[in-house]
């Protein structure tokens, strides 16, 4: 028995999980997979009710009680500081040392990219984003703020250890799963200090794995190669702020950012997975928001808790319903969220 805590969140964030729950509650129907889940209410309503982001004990009960966590989206303009929001996620990366954010590029039908005669096996790699540091660290402050003489600072912070880590995953991931290339992104041209770590390192560990090709692009480059020849790519690893943008540049050669799924993990423990979509409030309760990136974020939990063959059998059933065209509207179909869940369900039962 795997025991999930799922946290829905904001805006279109309870109707998407509500269908990568079904799913998943499906396959525990007709398969020996066996799920516990759990409800959390964080988000907004509780912040604003009752002043609570992430609860005091929560990261000690995660850790301890349970095995992966579901997520949806957080964000809502009640908050306009987006203060739970940061609090929740932020907190239960760092707080769990959820130091991989994984997040997959696959093309799942021709007609989704944008890019032109692009095949579904030119577009398939991973992004191994640096989760816990760099640019996102909370670190800088104000000097005269508010006058006109005012300095802002904002601080990078690359330590060896993480560095390490995050480079040392993405050769494991290429070793085990039969890639061939990792590409490093940085702008070591001009980030001199918090570069020459990166480059050191990947170097030093690039040469205990002589069976993969390690190759290096600034980051601007990449995101130009990202769309002219998105081919060349398998495994990219890089930092907090570049991955964060490079993802979202191949969320939009996949076919948008409704198709994305993330995984925030630490080997071995209790991981968060979440759509990597935001809360887009104005499209709540209506019914129309795209449940794909939530249901392929719960095959990647799958195949994290050791469910590969149920992972792959997910996302078969989307690609069939996508080229089937038995999707929302965003993607030129003309289902609900529940009607496109039940689509991707009626798959898995053939």
């Amino acid at each position: 028995m795997k025991r999930i805590a799922v946290i829905p969140g904001d805006g279109i964030g309870p109707e998407v999980v509500r269908e990568a729950v079904r799913v998943l509650k499906h396959l525990g129907e007709t398969t020996d997979l066996q799920l516990k889940f759990t409800d959390f209410d964080w988000g907004a309503d509780k912040f604003l009710n009752e002043g609570v982001t992430l609860p005091e004990d929560a990261l000690d009960m995660l850790s301890s009680d349970f095995d992966a966590i579901l997520a949806g989206a957080f964000g809502d303009p009640r908050v306009p500081t987006n203060q739970h929001a940061e609090d929740i996620l932020l907190g239960m990366r760092r707080g769990l040392d959820l130091y991989i954010n994984l997040r997959p590029v696959r093309l799942l039908d021709e007609r989704l990219t944008p890019l032109a005669n692009r095949k579904t096996s030119d577009i398939n790699f991973v992004v191994f984003r640096e989760n816990t540091e760099g640019a996102y660290c909370a670190a800088g402050g104000f000097l005269k703020k508010g006058t006109a003489d005012e300095v802002a600072l904002q601080d990078e912070v690359n330590t060896r250890r993480g560095v390490e880590r995050i480079i040392l995953a993405a050769f494991e991931y290429a070793r085990a799963n039969g890639r061939k290339r990792v590409t490093m992104a940085d702008k070591s041209n001009v980030q001199r200090f918090g570069g020459d770590l990166w480059q050191r390192v990947f170097k030093e560990i690039a040469a205990t794995y002589p069976d993969i090709e390690a190759n290096h692009q600034y980051v601007d480059a990449m995101a130009m190669f990202m769309v002219l020849n998105p081919e060349q790519y398998e495994v990219i690893v890089s930092n907090n702020l570049f991955g964060d943008i490079l993802t979202d540049l191949g969320a939009a050669i996949q076919g948008g950012l409704g198709l994305a799924a993330s995984g925030n993990i630490h080997p071995g423990k209790v991981s968060l997975f979440e759509p990597v979509h935001g809360s887009a409030p104005p499209l709540a309760g209506k019914g129309i928001a795209n449940p794909i990136g939530a249901i392929l974020t719960s095959a990647m939990m799958l195949e994290y808790l050791g469910f590969q063959k149920l992972s792959d059998e997910i996302e078969e059933a989307v690609r069939g319903a996508v080229s089937a065209n038995e999707t929302t509207r965003d993607l030129g179909g003309e289902l609900s969220t529940e009607q496109a869940g039940s689509a991707i369900i009626a798959r898995l039962k053939q």
